[in-house]
């Protein structure tokens, strides 16, 4: 995907620099939905103009390769009320994006649907084409916006793997037993598993927690989700307590001067990385037996469909998971209904 970007006119690249500015700066995305939503762009932009290649994209990396968890909105939110109109460049500019039209959008997803891609797939890369659009025409780079009219394939919801309650509390019960040797290390990561299950965190915003984002007292935490929006969480005894024993005997073995203010850290002191709290999430879940391998993301699925199982509605849920439409929440609906359904088939007799 650089290579095919190296490769885009001048004038598109640097609409590309732009466009990615915009969601890492004033949408405030995360790197990986920046990076999946720009491999769309250049994609569109190589096939606009011809490239070899143009089929190529770059795919998220994040949590969401976990879950399928992209949360693309309705594509006009990416340039309404974010930049001045008229933007650099004119929409009829040599090597711009001015020639995307519906026709041209059109084939560029007929192309990907040729190659193979899935309908999911399909969709999201539909979504990232009208957020781009929305952002071209408001910036005054596309005279109209064609991504008004450009409809894709409904993408398909994949249930999550979920842990059941009883494997959660193994998975939580053997970390609470490695640290009881009082490592730093076993501390920190008992200590953001509890995190992780009670609150439903997504690992990116686990990693951004500070020290002062914490209130043990009260049992809450502030977090930091997609677009900077912040909330509130509420997390149990077990959490807290489980923080308080890496605050008070783990933190300060592996803090440096390069730690700052952050709650979780690597083994040499500075903020902890998404890779690392993947590894702790898969090494703590398969150490269980017959609990299938997850990462972060799969804590915060069974951490929703607990809550739901529990009595929890669906408006609660969707607030403590920080999602921006209710929709993507209803998802866990579907995993509980389909428990249902396997434990009936499994236990009535009149099942089959």
């Amino acid at each position: 995907m650089r290579r095919l970007r190296q490769r885009l006119p001048v004038r598109a690249a640097t609409v590309v620099d732009d466009y990615e500015r915009h969601l890492a700066s004033e949408r405030g995305l995360s790197e990986h939905t920046v990076r999946a939503y720009v491999g769309d762009v250049v994609s569109m932009l190589a096939f606009l103009h011809g490239l070899d290649g143009a089929g190529e994209t770059g795919e998220a990396e994040s949590d969401g390769a976990d879950s399928g968890e992209v949360d693309p909105g309705d594509g006009r939110s990416a340039g309404a009320g974010s930049g001045e109109p008229g933007g650099p460049g004119e929409p009829g500019e040599p090597g711009g994006p001015g020639g995307l039209d519906i026709g041209v959008l059109r084939a560029w997803l007929a192309q990907q649907r040729g190659e193979g891609h899935s309908r999911t797939t399909l969709a999201r890369r539909a979504a990232s084409a009208r957020t781009f659009t929305a952002w071209a025409a408001d910036r005054g780079l596309l005279a109209v916006d064609p991504g008004l009219r450009l409809a894709a394939p409904k993408a398909h919801r994949r249930l999550p793997g979920v842990l059941r309650q009883e494997q959660a509390s193994d998975v939580m019960g053997a970390s609470a037993t490695g640290a009881q040797q009082e490592d730093p290390v076993a501390l920190r990561d008992y200590a953001l598993l509890e995190m992780l299950y009670a609150t439903g965190m997504r690992v990116a915003e686990l990693c951004a927690v500070d020290v002062d984002d914490a209130d043990l007292d009260s049992r809450l935490v502030r977090v930091f989700g997609k677009g900077s929006k912040e909330r509130m969480v509420p997390f149990g005894l077990p959490a807290e307590r489980a923080l308080r024993s890496w605050l008070d005997a783990g933190r300060g073995a592996l803090v440096t001067a390069s730690s700052g203010a952050a709650l979780f850290l690597g083994a040499r002191g500075g903020r902890i990385d998404q890779r690392t709290v993947r590894r702790v999430v898969h090494d703590a879940v398969e150490s269980v037996p017959g609990a299938a391998g997850m990462g972060p993301h799969g804590l915060r699925h069974t951490a929703a469909t607990h809550l739901l199982e529990g009595g929890a509605d669906l408006r609660s849920v969707q607030e403590l998971l920080g999602h921006a439409t209710l929709s993507t929440t209803q998802l866990y609906t579907h995993v509980t209904v389909e428990r249902l359904k396997a434990i009936h088939d499994r236990t009535h007799p009149r099942a089959q």
